[in-house]
């Protein structure tokens, strides 16, 4: 009874514990790789220099800064020309042109206000029949690609669990996929935490016509 007791007590600690030092150590470590950004800064202005010990968390204030100062500097005309002249500069460089463009493709899907990286979450079969996960419609099939797909496709991103930055794209009929009536947050929640944190349900509002 008392080595049942002691057991509870222990897994109880590591449930608060665990998820506390996941999360001090993954800030503690977006800390110290945006740190490295204070190599940009003359050493006579470099914060360690000019109060005599180092700040923590001064890199990423001024990552921050540089960010929002390099938007607002695009965001008006001569910015805006600065930056096609700067593409017009990579794209002359061989093999930086391609991996410039296609990294920035991928950004603007994702990070533009405009954009819809994950449109909607479905429900596929994956890896084989009778096996369900989650995916996201990203799309749908372009280019000479359509002229060899019979039907109606649509473009879906399988992720990985407890890590859904790495996974599987697909192109899957438009019938064998299911729409779930949930966010692409609440999806995502449910594959991170290996479906353990369950989305909310959804109630179908049934309209009388």
């Amino acid at each position: 009874m008392r080595g049942q007791l002691i057991k509870r007590y222990f897994i109880t600690g590591l449930l608060i514990w665990v998820p506390l030092v996941i999360t001090v150590w993954v800030l503690s470590a977006i800390v110290s790789t945006l740190d490295q950004s204070l190599r940009l800064l003359p050493t006579a202005v470099h914060p360690q220099n000019l109060f005599g010990f180092p700040i923590p968390g001064a890199g990423a204030v001024l990552t921050l800064a540089m960010i929002l100062l390099t938007g607002l500097l695009a965001a008006n005309f001569i910015g805006q020309k600065l930056v096609i002249w700067w593409e017009l500069l990579l794209a002359r460089i061989p093999v930086v042109n391609s991996v410039y463009n296609s990294v920035k493709q991928v950004s603007d899907t994702l990070f533009s206000p405009n954009g819809n990286a994950f449109r909607q979450a479905l429900l596929v079969q994956y890896p084989r029949q009778g096996s369900w996960t989650i995916a996201f419609l990203t799309g749908q099939p372009g280019g000479d690609i359509v002229n060899h797909l019979d039907g109606e496709y649509v473009s879906v991103y399988v992720p990985t669990t407890p890590n859904p930055t790495s996974g599987f794209f697909l192109m899957m009929p438009a019938k064998d996929v299911v729409e779930l009536e949930m966010t692409v947050d609440e999806a995502l929640k449910y594959i991170i935490s290996m479906g353990v944190v369950s989305p909310p349900p959804h109630t179908r509002v049934i309209t009388n016509t």
